[in-house]
């Protein structure tokens, strides 16, 4: 028998480059079809999921702004832009897979997405449909991690969870170096001295500040979105703790 869920309402934070293959552009039917799948899995646990998605495999404004020389505020709406391409493409594939799903958008494209109204999020909950938050806060120069926290303040969450492609947070990168540690438990004040760019600044205070926990997790491995949603010890757990952290050695397999 299934267990039950250990959260009822989360946030999941979605990077747009989990959109596109590896050192890919756009979106790539695969891992869309990953995406989904992990999601109506979770979902089908009974937890309410609120889903912000980023835009990176499309656009990403200050690139942009640096590579074309074009205002950032410009280039960060076009950034936008791509974030409502990714969560359409989310809703038709959740929807797919049999699940209800809406967007909601922070900026007003009503012939594609609702606007952002948290009441009439909360209805969605009720009605069992995951929510697909685009648009990041509808301003520039905010990151889609600071919406992902925002969001998850409006909300009332109770986690929020930070899909990446690695299992957790380390204090160097995995990927080069085979002596990495991770961290089982991490402070946000830690995470900030040791400046390991687990989230932008303002997004980790918003946490610190609403004591709203974390996790960091890799969420292409079969499952883990659910076994998040249940309690296990999947990735790093961040929270507003001063308790030492917790690393252990690595493994990059």
């Amino acid at each position: 028998m299934s267990k039950q869920p250990f959260y009822k309402r989360v946030l999941l934070k979605i990077s747009g480059e989990s959109f596109s293959s590896p050192g890919g552009f756009g979106i790539d039917a695969s891992e869309l079809k990953t995406i989904a799948g992990e999601i109506v899995s979770a979902a089908a646990s009974g937890t309410q999921i609120a889903v912000v998605v980023g835009g990176g495999n499309m656009i990403r404004g200050a690139d942009l702004s640096r590579r074309i020389e074009i205002d950032q505020a410009t280039a960060d709406y076009m950034g936008m832009l791509g974030t409502i391409m990714n969560g359409m493409a989310l809703k038709e594939a959740i929807e797919g897979l049999g699940h209800p799903a809406r967007v909601m958008s922070a900026i007003d494209v009503p012939a594609i997405a609702e606007p952002f109204i948290r009441k009439r999020a909360m209805r969605h909950f009720e009605k069992g449909r995951v929510v697909i938050l685009v648009a990041g806060t509808g301003n520039p120069f905010f990151t889609t991690d600071t919406c992902a926290s925002l969001r998850a303040t409006e909300l009332n969450v109770d986690i929020l969870l930070k899909a990446t492609k690695v299992d957790g947070i380390y204090d160097d990168d995995p990927m080069t170096n085979p002596n990495a540690t991770r961290y089982d438990t991490l402070s946000y004040q830690e995470a900030v001295e040791r400046q390991l760019g687990v989230m932008d600044l303002t997004a980790l205070s918003m946490c610190m500040e609403r004591e709203l926990p974390v996790v960091v997790f890799d969420f292409k491995s079969d499952g883990n979105i659910r076994r998040v949603i249940e309690g296990q010890p999947i990735g790093t757990l961040l929270t507003n703790t001063d308790q030492a952290s917790k690393p252990r050695t690595a493994s990059t397999n």
